[in-house]
């Protein structure tokens, strides 16, 4: 098994026992709910194939419903925020050309680059995840500021994920 893939393996793990054993028991005020798993999708290589990616979303996002007892909701919305990745890739960064092995990472893409690109995907990731659960359009502001917050303290601690474990060459 290449380098890429046990890293991508063990990232997978880790998120997503970050994200069940400590986030999805972090509720501030009420209804802020940091999601750092979908940083797995964020950082994979910028040429993954299309269908991988878009299994790979399901799975992290399956695992995530069957410990957190939320039936396809992160499921769906990582599916979703995988589906736009190459075009949003495409947007921001379309005239760089990219290896096969090349990651987004803030290195590459420079703090602005990288959080553009994540806070866009992190944005639709949320708010596909809480308008499903809202599931109305009477609460539309409430799902938008739910949204807005939920992607703003996801990405801090994307950024002090990233800069924890990022090497310094």
């Amino acid at each position: 098994m290449n380098n890429i893939v046990v890293k991508n393996i063990v990232r997978f793990l880790l998120l997503v026992l970050v994200q069940v054993f400590i986030l999805n028991k972090l509720n501030l005020f009420g209804y802020l709910s940091p999601f750092v798993y979908v940083l797995f999708i964020l950082l994979l290589p910028f040429r993954t194939n299309k269908l991988l990616l878009l299994v790979l979303a399901f799975l992290i996002g399956l695992t995530i419903d069957v410990f957190g007892d939320t039936p396809g909701l992160h499921a769906s919305a990582t599916v979703l925020m995988a589906f736009i990745r190459p075009s949003v890739i495409s947007v921001f960064f379309g005239r760089i050309e990219f290896t096969q092995k090349e990651a987004p990472d803030i290195k590459k893409l420079g703090f602005i680059g990288f959080g553009k690109y994540a806070f866009v995907l992190v944005m639709v990731h949320h708010f596909s995840l809480y308008f499903m659960e809202a599931l109305s359009f009477s609460r539309f502001f409430d799902t938008l500021k739910t949204t807005f917050l939920s992607t703003l303290l996801s990405m801090v601690l994307i950024y002090i994920i990233v800069f924890l474990f990022s090497r310094k060459k």
